[in-house]
C-alpha cells in the first residue's frame, strides 16, 4: 500500500501544479478540474496510511495548500500590473441608445403594426389550449 500512497501523492502533486497554473491564467474550468485530480491523487495516497506511513498524505495537502496560495497571489500580481492575456481582449460594445432618439427607417409607406393575441381556453381539469390569433 505505501508505493501507491507515493504514487498518489505525486500524483497529487502535479496536479496542484496544474490548479495553481490555471489560476494564475485566470482559467477557473482548469482549476477546478486539476483540484478535482488532486482528490484522487490525495485518496491514493491515503493508502500509505494503512502501514502507518503518513508522509504521502501530508505531501499531497502541503502541495495542494501551497500551489492554491502561491498562484493566487501570482494572480494579484499579474492583475495589478496590468498585464492581459492577448486573447482575451476586450471588444468595445456598441453603445446604447434610448428608443426615442433612434432613427426610424421605414421600408414602406404603411406602418405595418405587428401584433398577436393569446387566446387560453380552458378544455378540461388539468389542461388548457393556447391559440394564437393574428
Amino acid at each position: 500500500m505505501v508505493p501507491i500512497g507515493y504514487v498518489g501523492a505525486a500524483l497529487a502533486v502535479i496536479f496542484a501544479i496544474v490548479a495553481a497554473v490555471a489560476i494564475v491564467r485566470g482559467s477557473g474550468g482548469l482549476a477546478g478540474g486539476a483540484v478535482g485530480l488532486w482528490i484522487v491523487g490525495a485518496l491514493m495516497s491515503f493508502a500509505a496510511s494503512f502501514a502507518r506511513e503518513w508522509t504521502p498524505l501530508i505531501v499531497a495537502c502541503a502541495a495542494l495548500t501551497a500551489m492554491l496560495i502561491v498562484g493566487s497571489v501570482v494572480r494579484a500580481i499579474v492583475n495589478a500590473a496590468g498585464v492581459e492575456r492577448a486573447d482575451r481582449a476586450v471588444e468595445e460594445l456598441p453603445k446604447a441608445v434610448p428608443a426615442s432618439k433612434t432613427p426610424v427607417t421605414a421600408t414602406s409607406k404603411t406602418p405595418v403594426a405587428a401584433t398577436s393575441k393569446v387566446a387560453l381556453t380552458k378544455t378540461g381539469p388539468a389542461t388548457a389550449t393556447i391559440a394564437v390569433v393574428r
